[in-house]
């Protein structure tokens, strides 16, 4: 044992987390991300997806642009097709 009779592990030193809001849940991610890799990586495609970040829709042409970072809040809505109609309406 070293003096003073204490021993110490060696430890990793922790990595870099950024955490940040998507659709009301805390997400941490390894690091700042691109918006269109994020959707990637949730395998979304993204011409079916509306994306609100940080209370500012984005354009489709900006989600390669746009880059989530720590305290971040993102609202990612998937647009769906189809519809009822009301009896008697065309």
């Amino acid at each position: 044992m070293p003096p003073g009779g204490s021993r110490r592990l060696r430890r990793d030193p922790p990595l870099p987390v950024i955490a940040l809001q998507i659709n009301g849940k805390r997400v941490e991610l390894d690091q700042p991300t691109l918006l269109l890799a994020y959707l990637e990586m949730l395998g979304v495609n993204q011409r079916a997806v509306a994306v609100e970040h940080n209370r500012v829709i984005i354009e489709r042409t900006d989600y390669a642009n746009t880059i989530l970072r720590d305290g971040d809040t993102v609202e990612i809505v998937r647009m769906v097709g189809g519809g009822a109609t009301l009896s008697g309406q065309p």
